[in-house]
This record gives structure tokens, C-alpha cells and sequence, in this order.
């Protein structure tokens, strides 16, 4: 199982902060696919930056099951 957690804006839009996935083994790349699936309105989803463990990470990055992985979505502000 991998845990997927939201932050910011796309807790707000997903209406909840985390989701899981049972799957033993995938790509950062595939993850996103499966939560803009799973909730179409993250729009932001295609854009964010994505940590794995807690570490920066880019879409071929493998990831196990045992792992977490949070999508940040751009912010801004002055």
C-alpha cells in the first residue's frame, strides 16, 4: 500500500487529506494519473511537485509499497 497526501489547495478540492493505494510497486508518473482519476477536479495535480519519503522527486521515480508520497501544489504570494 502506498499513502498519497495533499497539501494546500488540493486537500481543499480532494476533501481529504490523504488516499491510499493498494499496489506493491509503481512510477511518481503513474500516481498522479491514479489521483487524477480518482478525483478529476485536482487539477492542480499535473503541476505539483511531488516528494517521495519526504524527498523531492520526479515522475520516473519508483515507488514501493511502505512508501508515502505528497503532492505540493505551486503557491504564491508577496
Amino acid at each position: 500500500m502506498i499513502t498519497i497526501y495533499f497539501f494546500a489547495g488540493m486537500k481543499e478540492a480532494a476533501g481529504t487529506p490523504q488516499m491510499t493505494w493498494e499496489i506493491e510497486e509503481t512510477t511518481v508518473k503513474n500516481i498522479r494519473e491514479k489521483v487524477k482519476e480518482t478525483y478529476p477536479q485536482l487539477h492542480q495535480a499535473e503541476f505539483a511537485m511531488t516528494a517521495v519519503n519526504e524527498e523531492f522527486a520526479g515522475n520516473d521515480e519508483t515507488v514501493r509499497t511502505g512508501d508515502t508520497v505528497a503532492f505540493i501544489p505551486p503557491v504564491s504570494g508577496g
